[in-house]
């Protein structure tokens, strides 16, 4: 459960709950809720809440890890970003590894903001279907069928799709940002 996993987290570093308050934004009555399963956090206070751990979100939420290595297309974890249309597919089994590796579709037009990571990383964008713009600061790269980018992931600004084609890529990021 979640509560569980902030729990077992927050005492890998050794915070107590006060701490743990101090660093998130969040009430050390409110975190105790939250751990105990009485209360679901907003996710805005859990990507706070997972900042101060210095854990991806996402780990926070995985709710059992199998140690199957297969993933299977139907069964593939979705992760859909708050306020976007934007859905990624885990294709690794979990978040305990030191990669992710995600299946993302972008409809013709859309467009998805970078959004701070609480931990600097690597990325690399394989581009499998569409056009694709990448915005690493200020400067914008087309990306095509077959083409890929390799980048620091605090560059990242946006990811656009232009065309009239939607576009499939693949992401790999290290460590685990989600």
């Amino acid at each position: 459960m979640l509560g569980q996993r902030i729990r077992q987290r927050r005492k890998e570093l050794g915070l107590s709950l006060r701490e743990l308050g101090e660093e998130s934004g969040v009430t050390a009555s409110f975190l105790s809720l939250i751990e105990r399963d009485k209360a679901s956090p907003s996710i805005n206070s859990l990507r706070q809440i997972a900042q101060a751990l210095n854990s991806p979100l996402f780990e926070l939420l995985v709710e059992d890890r199998d140690t199957n290595p297969v993933v299977r297309a139907g069964e593939r974890t979705q992760i859909t970003i708050p306020s976007s249309d934007l859905t990624y597919e885990l294709l690794v089994p979990d978040l305990s590894r030191n990669m992710e590796l995600f299946l993302t579709e972008l409809e013709p037009g859309d467009f998805n903001l970078a959004r701070p990571l609480s931990r600097p990383t690597e990325e690399c964008i394989f581009v499998l279907q569409g056009r694709l713009v990448v915005r690493l600061d200020d400067l914008d790269y087309t990306l095509e069928k077959g083409d890929s980018i390799y980048f620091e992931g605090a560059r990242l600004r946006e990811l656009r799709s232009i065309g009239k084609e939607k576009v499939i890529f693949l992401s790999a990021i290290t460590p685990p940002a989600f």
